[in-house]
């Protein structure tokens, strides 16, 4: 009986340590404690976020006992990766790591935007799918690229042969994982396309699903015609818009978002699915053949050339660009176009139009300036960075509803020629600038801009919020220090306070420095997983 009672005693004892109790959960990261926002819009709430793997697995009160590594969040953010809109990512294979963007708190860029990319497009996706990235990446197919592909630089329409082969090539495309169809109609040779084409082979991605991405064919004096064309497109073609870097350029059309908000606004009341995506200054950043008429560039550079031979067509090339430095990406002021990449005289990278013009002993007026962008273009072009936009019109714009952020940056390093500061420091301006310091949104209205709408906008179903089941790709940042410090004159300069990146599950930030860990995906359309 002794014996019975003492090993039923046992039995119970063991009851006492293991029967009744539950094994703590463990998990491979735990980001505790922090003010989670889950996507959506709404208040933030404080919850711990459990990820194992490339998941995250559970949100709410955890113990944090048995996990492998415990994040200390309190008094940071948690939200989904920032999904960038448009994303210049062609020096991809020379900066797989993608730190210039992922410092700033992207998990995921949206590549080949303003008609450009690449071709042949699955191989290019299948080649970059071998390296080890930073970041998601996922792309467009560029009419402009397309274009050139098929018709060269001519300045006309296509052939009903030559129709049929973009439409065949954009389809190729679209089954080979593109989100869509981009068009660059500001640049060549896509201003020499009429609506009709474009509307042809955005037909094509539209019945694939995809999006219509558009660089309108002006931004200026034509800017209001630029947007109605791309509604236009939208409406004839059945595939959702979205007006990409949407900005007003030169003094005589500030104010004017007021009317294209406006023009968005009443296409959505009618069924067109019109959305926005912005970055956060008020520059922009091209070529500097921007600023010359696009007829004088018909056939490319070569012709180009041939044609400022002619002193008549050289001289109408040169009141053109004249106009343009007035009216247009010029800002009516050469101490405007600030002179980027200089391959022809590295000493002007950084310095204004108008400082070239007084080192070259010239007045500074827009006829003068014509003639140093000419003599860029002829001894091989550049680019510049150009002062013409109003403050008003940038806010206005980032209050729209539809409006994503969409850093139009390109993926650089310290030293490499001399960038926008969008390239480093467009998500942590909205964050820092326009919510914490000016107030222009408010913190949940910015994240989802950054987040849940431009995923919605790609049908990612399982990125752009925080949720059970979806890809663990996670920013967190101190929402009292985050902030942007690249500028104008000192661009080569990593954000502050972005303190935590996960892309899908790997911690490629920690406590604010970049780490060796990749887990970046090259990302393929729902049509190619299908097919």
């Amino acid at each position: 009986m002794r014996t019975f009672l003492f090993i039923l005693g046992l039995a119970g004892l063991g009851c006492f340590f293991s029967c009744d109790s539950r094994e703590v959960p463990s998990y491979e990261i735990v980001i505790r404690g922090g003010q989670v926002f889950t996507g959506d819009g709404e208040d933030l709430v404080v919850a711990d976020v459990g990820i194992n793997a490339d998941t995250i697995v559970f949100i709410g009160e955890i113990d944090t006992s048995a996990s492998q590594r415990v994040i200390d969040a309190e008094g940071l953010v948690v939200a989904p990766g920032f999904i960038d809109m448009h994303a210049h990512i062609e020096p991809i294979f020379k900066y797989p790591d993608a730190q210039s963007m992922v410092s700033q708190g992207v998990t995921l860029a949206l590549g080949g935007p303003d008609g450009g990319g690449f071709w042949p497009f699955g191989p290019y996706l299948d080649s970059l799918s071998k390296e080890q990235l930073g970041m998601n990446v996922a792309y467009l197919v560029g009419h402009n690229r397309i274009r050139r592909a098929v018709m060269q630089m001519d300045n006309r329409a296509p052939t009903d042969e030559e129709l049929a082969e973009m439409k065949q090539m954009v389809e190729q495309a679209m089954k080979e994982g593109a989100f869509g169809l981009s068009t660059g109609l500001k640049y060549l040779p896509g201003t020499f396309s009429e609506v009709g084409e474009v509307i042809e082979l955005a037909k094509v991605a539209g019945s694939y699903g995809g999006i219509y991405t558009s660089h309108l064919r002006e931004e200026g004096l034509g800017l209001i015609e630029g947007v109605a064309e791309a509604i236009k497109i939208g409406h004839d073609a059945e595939i959702p818009i979205v007006l990409t870097h949407h900005k007003v350029v030169g003094k005589p059309m500030w104010g004017s978002s007021v009317k294209t908000l406006a023009m968005v606004d009443s296409a959505r009341a009618k069924g067109i699915d019109v959305m926005l995506d912005q970055y956060p200054y008020d520059a922009s950043y091209t070529g500097i053949s921007v600023l010359i008429p696009a007829w004088s560039m018909a056939g490319g550079q070569k012709a180009f050339v041939e044609r400022t031979k002619n002193a008549k067509l050289k001289d109408s090339i040169l009141k053109g660009i004249a106009f343009n430095i007035v009216n247009d990406r010029g800002g009516d002021d050469l101490d405007r176009v600030q002179l980027a990449r200089t391959p022809w005289d590295s000493t002007l990278s950084g310095k204004t139009l108008k400082y070239w013009a007084e080192r070259e002993g010239l007045e500074p007026t827009a006829e003068n300036g014509a003639k140093l962008v000419m003599e860029a273009q002829l001894t091989g072009g550049g680019s510049a960075i150009y002062h013409a936009m109003e403050e008003e019109d940038l806010k206005r714009i980032m209050q729209h509803p539809q409006t994503m952020i969409g850093s139009d940056g390109r993926l650089t390093a310290p030293g490499d020629s001399w960038p926008h500061p969008r390239y480093y420091g467009t998500y942590p301006r909205v964050l820092g600038h326009y919510v914490r310091e000016l107030k222009v949104i408010d913190l949940p209205v910015a994240l989802k801009k950054m987040t849940s709408l431009p995923a919605d906008r790609l049908g990612l179903e399982r990125r752009g919020r925080l949720k059970v089941g979806n890809f663990a790709d996670v920013t967190v940042f101190d929402p009292q220090t985050v902030i942007d410090k690249s500028t104008f004159l000192e661009p080569h300069q990593y954000s502050e306070g972005i303190e935590y990146v996960l892309v899908n599950g790997k911690l490629t930030v920690d406590q604010g420095e970049f780490t060796e860990n990749r887990g970046g995906k090259v990302l393929r359309s729902k049509t190619f997983e299908i097919d």
